[in-house]
């Protein structure tokens, strides 16, 4: 057995910032949270962590580790639509060094053509099965800032 070549969820709480607090963000909203995607992980996203964990029957620490992360993450495929998507396509805006956020697809929670390639191309990167599903291993490598500079 290979060592899993995917690197581990990361610890994310309050005072962090930008990347994967959007992401976060973005999945709390799909959790049903009512929050802004900010980027700044403060109170009410620290509330809304607390409200998901309660109700997954997690411990309540208001802190997003490996469980609270697997707890709060939503398959999403082509076809899907909604917030999930939107934390999909926030990790590719994360990953475009261009600067152009044209670049890459926009953050409109649609999964069409755009996101797809991006997730194959991205699995093909991680040598993971290339199925343009974003599943549990796939959001853990995006979440834990794979392929990032």
């Amino acid at each position: 057995m290979t060592a899993d070549p995917i690197q581990p969820w990361p610890l994310t709480k309050k005072g962090d910032v930008e990347h994967p607090v959007r992401t976060l963000q973005h999945l709390l909203r799909a959790q049903k949270q009512t929050l802004t995607v900010d980027g700044q992980f403060g109170p009410l996203t620290e509330t809304a962590v607390k409200a998901v964990q309660k109700a997954k029957k997690l411990s309540v620490d208001g802190q997003v580790g490996p469980k609270t992360w697997a707890a709060i993450i939503v398959t999403v495929k082509k076809g899907s639509k909604g917030d999930a998507v939107r934390g999909v396509q926030e990790e590719f805006q994360f990953r475009n060094l261009s600067g152009d956020p044209s670049n890459g697809p926009q953050i409109d929670g649609i999964f069409g053509p755009a996101t797809d390639a991006s997730v194959r191309g991205f699995q093909d990167a991680l040598d993971i099965t290339v199925d343009g599903i974003v599943g549990p291993i796939t959001w853990r490598a995006l979440v834990s800032g794979m392929l990032s500079f």
